[in-house]
């Protein structure tokens, strides 16, 4: 073995032994030159493994911060794609499609997406695994007359970026409702649960920049891997 994996294995081990937590900083590049008797490459080797698994995040000036192994962050007012998010978090992360094609629309759908009851839509289902795991459900559902169909690999990849870079739309917002509902059998037959009875439950409508409604998306989250953030600032009463 390399002398690089052996010291992202021994600080790996740290991490998840708790010798470094969230928010910690990792001992500087000089520091760990001199506590492993190897070269800065060796070492900035070591850290790179550890920034692709998701582990640490560099921050210009600060050094490498220790993340939140278990939980991930999603932001509740942004529009973003979960590969934006994967990359962005350096998320050890996965996608398998498990669905990708025409569904008729219940009532309860046809009401999101403006539609008659029946109407086809195109309904692509995803599971992301993190770490091994899989921790979110991912259910799409997009009007085919703005959205006919979507190849699995760009599926696998990312739904926003085919919308936009190869059918040239431009997606503009969504209105968003979280919830914590009960598992569902689906829910305990295709996500390691462990013993949780609740998932969080993200329903948005998402609409292009001319304000076409074409999307509609229920993303289940086990509860323990991600944490749901936003920015406020109070407006002046006055």
């Amino acid at each position: 073995m390399s002398k690089f994996n052996e010291i992202f294995l021994d600080l790996e081990a740290a991490i998840l032994n708790q010798r470094f937590i969230s928010g910690d900083l990792l001992p500087s590049e000089n520091e760990l030159v001199k506590t492993y008797n190897v070269s800065r490459e060796t070492i900035r080797k070591a850290l790179n493994l550890l920034l692709e698994k998701g582990y640490i995040q560099k921050i210009q000036g600060k050094g490498s911060i220790v993340l939140d192994i278990k939980r991930f962050d999603f932001p509740v007012s942004g529009l973003t794609s979960y590969k934006e998010l994967q990359d962005a978090q350096n998320m050890n992360s996965q996608t398998i499609v498990v669905s990708n094609g025409l569904l008729p629309v219940s009532e309860e759908l046809a009401n999101h997406l403006k539609l008659s009851v029946g109407t086809p839509v195109l309904y692509l289902e995803r599971l992301r695994k993190v770490h091994g795991e899989v921790v979110i459900i991912d259910k799409d559902y997009l009007v085919t007359s703005i959205v006919p169909s979507i190849p699995n690999e760009a599926a696998e990849d990312s739904l926003y970026h085919y919308i936009e870079q190869t059918l040239g739309l431009s997606i503009g917002y969504a209105q968003k409702e979280i919830t914590v509902d009960p598992i569902t059998e689906e829910d305990k037959r295709l996500m390691d649960l462990q013993e949780d009875t609740h998932v969080v439950v993200v329903r948005s409508d998402v609409y292009l920049e001319d304000t076409t409604l074409f999307q509609h998306t229920e993303s289940r989250h086990r509860l323990d891997r991600f944490r749901f953030v936003d920015f406020a600032r109070r407006r002046n009463s006055l």
